[in-house]
């Protein structure tokens, strides 16, 4: 196995940037003809846009932690939230960025095991990945994995050391190559 060269560490920083990201995602779900009742934040990335994206539709957040794999945090919240959609709410998942789709698709299918209606299901996301095996009903910006190799980091991520940045992107090398 070759080892893979550090990527490009893309800031997302700017307040501003961020700020016109969620804007810009919350009109496009405000605008669609689905009208979302909660907005879900998918630990740990998308939290943070999930709380903004809760007050700019005026909506209930819940969360789930799903990137701590701990019990109780995320699996089992997912089975009451896919109650939840059984029984008629439609609700909004929002995540920071959709690059290989496996948060996604793991959301997806753990919900349709329990019973979800997939009618009150979308999925929003800052960036999303046209390569990824995962579509998701809202995004601002679109990227080709095959060609954009940059690694991006959130403003929430920003006070993380170099270090821990490229540990992150190289445990899936898939993404980098």
């Amino acid at each position: 196995m070759t080892e893979t060269a550090d990527p490009e560490l893309y800031y997302l920083e700017y307040y501003e940037e961020f700020l016109a990201k969620v804007r810009l995602l919350s009109r496009k779900i405000r605008e669609s003809a689905w009208a979302p009742e909660f907005v879900i934040g998918v630990g740990r990335g998308g939290l943070v846009p999930a709380v903004y994206v809760s007050h700019q539709l005026d909506l209930p957040m819940l969360s789930i932690d799903h990137s701590s794999r701990v019990p109780g945090f995320a699996d089992e919240l997912l089975a009451k939230i896919a109650t939840m959609s059984a029984q008629g709410a439609r609700l909004l998942f929002v995540d920071d960025i959709n690059d290989s789709g496996s948060t996604i698709t793991y959301i997806r299918d753990l919900l349709v095991g329990n019973g979800c209606a997939a009618e009150n299901l979308r999925f929003a996301v800052l960036i999303s990945n046209s390569g990824s095996r995962a579509r998701v009903d809202y995004w601002t910006d679109a990227i080709d994995r095959n060609e954009d190799k940059r690694w991006f980091v959130f403003p929430w991520e920003s006070v993380s050391s170099k270090e821990v940045l490229l540990h992150e992107a190289h445990a899936v090398p898939e993404r980098l190559t």
